[in-house]
C-alpha cells in the first residue's frame, strides 16, 4: 500500500471516530479498524511478505499509522463516556423524600426460643445458679445409668430414644433425650455446694401438635448440705412469678414418680382461659408445666457424693412448651418449619434483650 493509500486510510478511520456518536458505534469502529481482522491489523500482517529492505519504513509508517488511531479512540471514549454520565446525571434523580429501608436491627427477629431460653437464664441467674452446658451425643452411663434409670425401663426402648451405632466397646451412644446429663456431669466435675441450670436441645421419637423429636429442655439441679423441698417450692414459685410476670402464682404439687427423684412431683400452674389467651395467676383450671423433686440417693452414689452427707433438687420443665404457654403459640411444630412469616410474627428484636430490671418480655 503505497504512502498516499496509507494517508487515505487514516484520513477515512479519523473522521469514523470522529463522528461516533456513541460508545457503541466507537466500539464497532476500533473493532474495523484494530481488531483481530481490522485494517490495519490487516497491514501489519502483511508487513512479514515485503522484502526486507521495505519492512522497516513500511512498518514505521504502519506503526504511526495504529498510534494515531489508539489514541484517537482513547480521547473518543473519554468524551463519549463524560457526556453519557452527564446525560445520565440529568436525566435520573433519586427522590430522597423516600423512607430509608430498615436495616437488619430492624428486620431481623429471635427466635422464641432463644428469647425464652434468655429469659430463663436471666432469672435463674438472679438467685445464684450458673449456667451448664454439655454434648447432645451422649453415654448409656450419663444419660440413664447415672440417673437411675433400670436397664428395663421403656425410655430406654428404640421406640423412645435415638441410638446411634455401637462403639468398639460393646456401648451404644445415645442422642441425649433430657438435659439430665449435664446434672451429672457437673457432679462428676465440681463438688457441692452446686447451682446450676442446664438448657439445651434433647431427642426424642416422637412427633405430633406438642411434640417433636428435637425439642428444648431446661433442667436445674442444686446440691448442698441443708437444701430441702421448701428450697425447691419458692425457687419455683419464684421463677413462675417472674416468668410469667405476675404478682401472684397458684401452684399444686402432685405426688408422682421419677426414677432419679425421690420424692419426686409434678407441677401444676393456676390458670384461667379468656377467649384463646391463658391468664396465668387467675382462674380455677390447672395446667402442668413441670416435674421435680428431690435428688435420688442412688444419683448421688453414682457420682461418688455421700446420700448421708449431701442432699438436693432438681427439675426440668420444656422449654418450647412454655414459650407456648406465655406468648400463645398453638402449635409446636411452626418452631421448626423456617417460615418466615411465622418468625416475623411471633419472633423478638434483636435488642429486645430480656432483664428482670427491664422486664422480660
Amino acid at each position: 500500500m503505497s504512502t498516499l493509500e496509507l494517508y487515505s486510510l487514516k484520513s477515512e478511520l479519523l473522521h469514523a471516530i470522529a463522528e461516533a456518536n456513541d460508545l457503541d458505534r466507537l466500539e464497532e469502529v476500533r473493532v474495523a479498524a484494530l481488531g483481530r481482522k481490522g485494517r490495519v491489523s490487516e497491514l501489519m500482517q502483511a508487513l512479514g511478505s515485503l522484502p526486507p529492505e521495505e519492512r522497516k519504513a513500511y512498518g514505521q509508517v504502519v506503526n504511526s499509522l495504529k498510534d494515531s488511531v489508539g489514541e484517537a479512540l482513547e480521547a473518543k471514549r473519554r468524551e463519549l463516556t463524560k457526556t453519557a454520565l452527564g446525560q445520565k446525571l440529568a436525566t435520573e434523580r433519586a427522590d430522597v423524600t423516600l423512607p430509608v429501608r430498615e436495616g437488619p436491627l430492624a428486620e431481623g427477629r429471635v427466635h422464641p426460643v432463644s428469647q425464652v431460653t434468655d429469659e430463663i437464664t436471666e432469672i435463674f441467674a438472679e438467685v445464684g445458679f450458673s449456667i451448664a452446658e454439655g454434648p447432645d451425643i451422649e453415654t448409656d452411663f450419663n444419660n440413664f445409668t447415672a440417673l437411675n434409670i433400670p436397664p428395663e425401663h421403656p425410655a430406654r426402648q428404640d421406640h423412645d430414644t435415638f441410638y446411634l451405632p455401637e462403639a468398639p466397646d460393646g456401648t451404644r451412644p445415645v442422642l441425649r433425650t433430657h438435659t439430665s446429663p449435664v446434672q451429672i456431669r457437673t457432679m462428676l466435675r465440681e463438688k457441692p455446694p452446686l447451682r446450676i441450670i442446664a438448657p439445651g436441645r434433647v431427642y426424642r421419637s416422637d412427633s405430633d401438635q406438642t411434640h417433636t423429636p428435637m425439642f428444648h429442655q431446661v433442667e436445674g439441679l442444686a446440691i448442698d448440705e441443708e437444701t430441702h423441698l421448701g428450697h425447691l417450692k419458692w425457687v419455683l414459685e419464684e421463677f413462675c412469678k417472674a416468668f410469667f410476670e405476675v404478682p401472684q402464682v397458684k401452684m399444686r404439687f402432685r405426688a408422682s414418680y421419677f426414677p432419679f427423684t425421690e420424692p419426686s412431683m409434678e407441677v401444676d400452674i393456676g390458670y384461667a382461659k379468656v377467649g384463646d389467651e391463658f391468664r396465668i395467676g387467675e382462674g380455677d383450671d390447672w395446667l402442668e408445666i413441670l416435674g421435680c423433686g428431690m435428688v435420688h440417693p442412688n444419683v448421688l452414689k453414682n457420682v461418688g457424693l455421700d446420700p448421708e452427707r449431701y442432699q438436693g433438687f432438681a427439675f426440668g420443665l420444656g422449654i418450647d412448651r412454655i414459650a407456648m404457654l406465655k406468648y400463645g403459640m398453638p402449635d409446636l411444630r411452626a418452631f421448626f418449619s423456617g417460615d418466615l412469616r411465622w418468625l416475623k410474627h411471633y419472633g423478638f428484636p434483636p435488642l429486645a434483650i430480656p432483664t428482670l430490671a427491664a422486664g422480660l418480655s
